[in-house]
């Protein structure tokens, strides 16, 4: 039986390690972190120009996100790992060497936008709804990259799906046939793309915000679900040594309980767009300069 399951299990040899560049080290992971930034920002520009937020604005607000997205990200992961850095506190500064939260870039990166789009009076909600898009098509691509390289190490598995990493520079080579946490998480972010369709087809435009509020809701709902499987997430490691700290031992991990802070605030989101009275529909802005009066005009939503 062990050898059939064996056949059954996909085998993944590549080498996660692209190229190195003196002390730059590139990899599928980057590669395609890369790519799906730059897909996640054309997309919601695209769509933002369609909720009354011209380009200029988009890629200005895209400017401020991403980075505000790298520093959460960084930020949530030292949060996470905080036994990891102590007495060492200088080394949350060398990001280059690996380590940040898919999690802690996605608050970090909206909490900047909105920031940004609150200084310029832009419409925010409108541009929630544009970058939920944009944000969960970043995550999905950059999952590929995780997939590649085996990060995020997941429990053993005997499913016919289950892949097993034959490259000694994988994270997971010696972890044997394991779930593909990150591929599920992948699927499910696309899923929960063609979700968003859905309803911003129906209500974008007198109820800006229940897009991204409900993609929020049903993106921590699968992101608590994915974490059980990830032995890289505290509840689940197998020892105490190089495992983030445990919030709730045995119970929750780290991005779960994150998960359910980021579910609540969905709801409440979500709430709120529905009860408030209908907002006026948006003028595109098919231009790269909007009038002052114009902005003035689609920030009332």
């Amino acid at each position: 039986m062990p050898a059939i399951l064996h056949l059954l299990t996909i085998s993944i040899g590549m080498d996660p390690n692209i190229a190195k560049f003196g002390s730059l080290q590139l990899t599928w992971h980057g590669i395609f972190t890369a790519v799906g930034i730059a897909a996640g920002v054309y997309l919601g520009a695209w769509l933002g120009r369609r909720q009354g937020v011209t380009e200029d604005d988009a890629y200005s607000i895209a400017l401020v996100g991403v980075p505000a997205g790298i520093i959460g990200a960084r930020a949530m992961y030292v949060l996470e790992n905080r036994a990891r850095f102590e007495g060492q506190w200088l080394d949350v500064l060398r990001i280059n060497e690996g380590g940040i939260s898919i999690y802690g870039a996605v608050i970090g990166g909206v909490l900047g936008a909105v920031a940004y789009g609150w200084i310029r009076k832009l419409p925010i909600t409108r541009g929630l709804d544009a970058a939920a898009f944009g944000l969960l098509l970043g995550m999905g691509i950059g999952r590929i990259g995780d997939l590649i390289n085996g990060e995020h190490v997941a429990k053993a598995s005997s499913l016919p799906w289950a892949t097993e990493y034959t490259n000694p520079a994988s994270p997971a080579f010696t972890y044997g046939p394991t779930h593909p946490a990150t591929t599920y998480e992948m699927i499910g972010d696309f899923l929960i793309i063609g979700i968003m369709v859905f309803l911003f087809i129906q209500f974008w435009k007198y109820r800006p915000g229940i897009t991204f509020f409900a993609g929020l809701v049903l993106y921590s709902a699968m992101r608590f679900g994915v974490s059980y499987l990830r032995i890289d997430s505290g509840v689940n490691c197998p020892n105490s040594v190089g495992c983030p700290d445990h919030i709730i031992k045995n119970w929750m991990s780290f991005p779960q309980v994150v998960s359910t802070c980021t579910w609540a605030i969905g709801m409440v989101g979500l709430a709120w767009t529905i009860v408030r009275k209908p907002q006026e529909a948006p003028t595109p802005a098919l231009s790269t300069a909007t009038p002052a009066g114009s902005k003035a005009a689609s920030a009332r939503s």
